[in-house]
């Protein structure tokens, strides 16, 4: 499941109306925590590709330090901080020190702004219980040495070369998200009930969002092979249960107050109003096999059947006989000494790997050079290549690939072959896919609505899946419901 995170365990904090009126302890934030979460906010930016700054972005602060006003921290307005995140993967998260996350695709998903009050609280909650002090894991980032230490440990097993990647990205995340235990999402989703009830939201916003991921995720399993996307592993820092819904649901009936209480849904859909949807093509976008970034007019086709995953800074591949990492930027030695680089970003500098002399050859009009070097594990050899491309004089693009030993390169000689300069009418023509806010008029239908969408398969189903929809459901003229269209490049 790749979406954000709202487990129900077993330790529940019973909401009845006359515990609603309960003060919560008092506590300080550890301002050691705080100093690091704001040490760490600027990287967390622009890790997950910037923040939003305008009224949207002032609208999340505004909902979300309401619902922080119940979380018995002190100076609550001031100790807490909740930033929109420019990310096309369905998330939010906390990190300690008082900051709170949440990506924009996740808030499309939302159908009113009680949903959102409860993914903010139930972040908020996960501070407010200090539940990082009792930590499960550490997700790294999407650092090029966290997603391929990643790839390299779970290639190469417990050897050695494989332990020395890990640890080596391990250490160079600076980026940290959170897996929580059962019980302590349980308790934050207790939590996230309690905040937004006293602050006057209905407590169906708990459901509502869980019913939302839910749809989500059934359709995502539909269609990732067509869409060839990945979704990261932060993405799973919160694993959802079979039972969450109906647990969530029971929990905002014991307050007493489920279907009453603000839900604003107005206000809610007039922010989502331009939100863009899926890549930003600031970032580079995912269409079928193919991934093209407009601005830097760069594109590449990965093999049929394998999966893609887009961070700021890399896009990692993943199939069935091996993975893969592009990435790269300005460079001004020898395409030569960047290979040799790249391994040594590779393995921290402190595997010696024997690596043969990078052959030169050219591939679509560029200069380019590749060479591959075998490690062996105790799962066997597992070849480790670099294809690195001279885009122009000061900058270097290059594949990193692992494939079982003897194979090399040829699971992705396709790949390899396919990078090219995209044209400047080809790079025009990539737009985003944005949030428009329609109201239905008499004669529309399901099927009518969902023709406008701007995807090639499975648009009836995606518009179900954004508002909520039961197929089959007939629409009200002047219902308001979201479609995802074809939007103008920001400048």
């Amino acid at each position: 499941m790749r979406n954000f995170v709202l487990l129900l365990g077993v330790t529940a904090i019973a909401l009845s109306p006359a515990a609603l009126s309960a003060q919560s302890p008092v506590r300080f934030l550890d301002q050691r925590e705080v100093a690091e979460a704001q040490r760490q906010h600027a990287e967390v930016i622009a890790e997950f590709g910037g923040a939003e700054t305008g009224p949207r972005g002032a609208y999340v602060e505004s909902v979300g330090r309401r619902v922080a006003a119940y979380s018995g921290v002190a100076n609550s307005a001031a100790a807490f901080h909740f930033t929109t995140l420019n990310s096309a993967v369905e998330n939010a998260f906390a990190v300690p020190g008082g900051y709170v996350y949440i990506t924009r695709q996740l808030m499309t998903l939302m159908d009113d702004e009680s949903q959102l009050a409860f993914a903010l609280a139930h972040e908020t909650g996960h501070i407010a219980a200090n539940h990082a002090q009792a930590r499960k894991t550490v997700a790294s980032r999407n650092t090029i040495l966290g997603v391929l230490g990643a790839v390299l440990g779970g290639v190469l097993g417990n050897s050695v070369f494989g332990d020395l990647i890990s640890r080596g990205a391990q250490q160079a995340a600076q980026m940290r998200t959170l897996s929580f235990s059962r019980d302590q999402e349980y308790q934050a989703d207790s939590l996230g009930t309690r905040y937004i009830t006293l602050a006057g939201y209905d407590p169906a916003g708990g459901p509502g969002i869980l019913a939302a991921l839910t749809r989500a995720s059934a359709l995502q399993g539909r269609v990732q092979g067509r869409t060839n996307r990945q979704t990261p592993e932060w993405a799973s820092t919160h694993p959802l249960s079979e039972n969450r819904l109906q647990r969530a649901l029971a929990e905002a009936q014991r307050t007493g107050r489920l279907g009453t209480g603000l839900r604003n849904r107005d206000q809610f859909l007039a922010q989502l109003q331009g939100i863009t949807v899926d890549d930003d093509p600031a970032q580079g976008i995912i269409e079928g096999r193919s991934f093209t970034h407009p601005d830097l007019r760069i594109q590449f086709a990965v093999p049929p059947g394998y999966l893609m995953q887009n961070s700021t800074h890399a896009v990692t591949i993943q199939g069935s006989a091996g993975q893969a990492q592009f990435s790269g930027g300005r460079y001004g030695g020898s395409i030569e000494n960047y290979i040799y680089q790249v391994f040594q970003q590779l393995t921290g500098g402190r595997q010696q790997l024997n690596i043969p002399p990078p052959q030169r050859t050219t591939i679509n009009g560029f200069p380019a050079a590749f060479t591959t070097a075998r490690a062996n594990t105790s799962s066997g050899v597992v070849d480790v290549s670099v294809v690195a491309y001279q885009w122009d004089p000061n900058t270097v693009y290059h594949f990193i690939m692992l494939t079982r030993g003897g194979a090399g390169i040829s699971p992705f000689v396709p790949m390899v072959d396919s990078l090219r300069r995209i044209s400047p009418a080809e790079a025009a023509a990539i737009r985003p896919r944005v949030i428009d806010v329609v109201t239905v008029r008499p004669g529309d239908t399901a099927q009518s609505l969902a023709s406008r969408m701007a995807y090639r398969d499975f648009q009836l189903d995606r518009f179900l899946t954004i508002n909520g929809l039961a197929a089959g459901g007939r629409l009200a003229p002047g219902q308001k419901v979201k479609l995802i269209v074809y939007g103008a490049r920001r400048s």
